[in-house]
């Protein structure tokens, strides 16, 4: 990891920038396969999922006898560890339900608004070095609490022809509804315009590399909504002496071993630490079954000394990271203070894992900044909110002059008149 010491705001532009490529470098090659599949449907997919995954599939559709040998082949201890996550998945997901929200605006008139499911979701689940099956713990949980009624889930197959039998038990155990064997580019153009066996959807959502996100991102382009750009994984650690250097340094790592394209940035408050995380990190990653990978993302990660608390945390605003670990003393003043990031972890003894995985809160965040505007996703991500409104007569006469009056400022003669017949009939 490269060492900052102190750096001026000048250099924050260059200390926030991502180790990924733009969406003008990837688009092309995105719009040419979008462009293919919604003009060949499943023909496309099939030649893209012989080039892209190396197997050739008459079928990409999981069958059931698939899903029921799945589950013989899932160990019973991990299965017991996929229900406590899922046991807290619900509970977290189900307290963001919000009751009716209702009001008399003016006497007679009342205004309302209630939430509905999207009745169509789409979920991408990353499937090739690193099977994500907790993602569909995270996106078919809420989903079904929300009430949506299709969720479809692509992922890809191995050179096999097959899914991870995790990720399909998983997703029968949470209520998918239709399961793919499709990933990478293909899957999300498959979801955006449909193909004669994957159904089109309304909003897609899951995580992947930079051509999935950038799938996503071109898929908003014909009609389609996503949860955010979830791009590379990243974590932000902002720590002082306080910290257990193993703990950073295994958090950093457990980020790093996402990809190549990941990144995790150190940002310390106090020089003392930073010898004893470099330490630990050469260290532990010596052991890991994914160290080339980590490795690599190491080589584009950073460690920042930043003295002063208001700077630092300033910094971890213009950062906006995906994730984001808290260990100091100063918690309080952080926790007040952080304005930007996906999610949020404290303390010495609350590894980013945790929220990888089993305490409650979703992992599909905003990555690359994006948590400066975007949310993670939430019960909400699955739900839209409509307003209703009725008005009584005595409320018609209450505010139609008024709407009268602005419908005629703006020059709009049929909305005047629309109140007009109603107010001169309750003369």
């Amino acid at each position: 990891m490269k060492m900052y010491s102190n750096p001026n705001r000048k250099e924050w532009l260059n200390l926030t920038e991502r180790p990924t490529e733009s969406l003008a470098d990837l688009q092309n090659t995105v719009l040419d396969i979008f462009k293919e599949i919604k003009q060949k449907g499943d023909v496309a997919i099939q030649k893209y999922t012989s080039l892209f995954d190396g197997v050739q599939l008459e079928n990409n559709c999981v069958s059931i006898q698939e899903i029921n040998e799945a589950k013989d082949l899932v160990p019973t201890e991990l299965k017991e560890a996929i229900l406590v996550a899922k046991n807290n998945i619900e509970k977290f997901h189900t307290a963001q339900k919000t009751a009716k929200v209702e009001v008399e605006t003016t006497v007679g008139v009342t205004c309302w608004q209630e939430k509905r499911p999207i009745q169509k979701i789409g979920l991408y689940i990353p499937g090739g070095l690193a099977p994500l099956f907790s993602t569909v713990l995270m996106l078919a949980i809420p989903a079904n609490i929300a009430g949506c009624n299709e969720i479809i889930l692509c992922s890809p197959p191995n050179k096999e022809g097959k899914m991870n039998p995790v990720i399909l038990y998983t997703a029968a155990l949470c209520g998918v509804t239709k399961i793919f064997k499709c990933g990478g580019i293909q899957a999300i153009a498959g979801m955006t315009f449909g193909t004669e066996s994957i159904s089109k959807v309304y909003k897609i959502f899951g995580p992947g590399n930079q051509y999935v996100t950038v799938a996503k991102q071109v898929a908003t382009n014909f009609g389609i909504a996503i949860d955010m750009p979830a791009g590379p994984s990243e974590l932000l650690v902002l720590a002082d002496e306080t910290c257990v250097p193993k703990y950073v340094a295994s958090d950093l790592l457990s980020q790093a071993e996402h990809g190549a394209d990941s990144q995790v940035v150190l940002v310390a408050t106090n020089k003392s630490i930073i010898e004893p995380i470099q330490k630990e990190i050469a260290k532990q990653i010596k052991s890991l079954p994914r160290k080339s990978i980590a490795e690599k993302a190491i080589s584009n990660s950073r460690m920042i000394l930043i003295e002063n608390k208001i700077e630092a945390i300033e910094f971890v605003n213009e950062y906006a990271p995906e994730h984001l670990i808290i260990v100091a003393k100063e918690e309080a003043f952080y926790l007040e203070n952080i304005q930007n990031a996906g999610s949020v972890f404290v303390g010495n003894y609350t590894p980013e894992s945790a929220g990888d995985y089993a305490s409650g809160t979703n992992h599909t965040l905003p990555t690359n900044g994006f948590s400066k505007n975007y949310s993670g996703v939430n019960l909400d991500s699955f739900m839209k909110a409509i307003s209703f409104q009725k008005i009584t007569s005595k409320g018609i006469k209450n505010i139609g002059k008024a709407i009268e009056i602005l419908a005629e400022a703006e020059g709009l003669q049929a909305h005047k008149n629309a109140v007009s017949l109603r107010l001169n009939d309750l003369i």
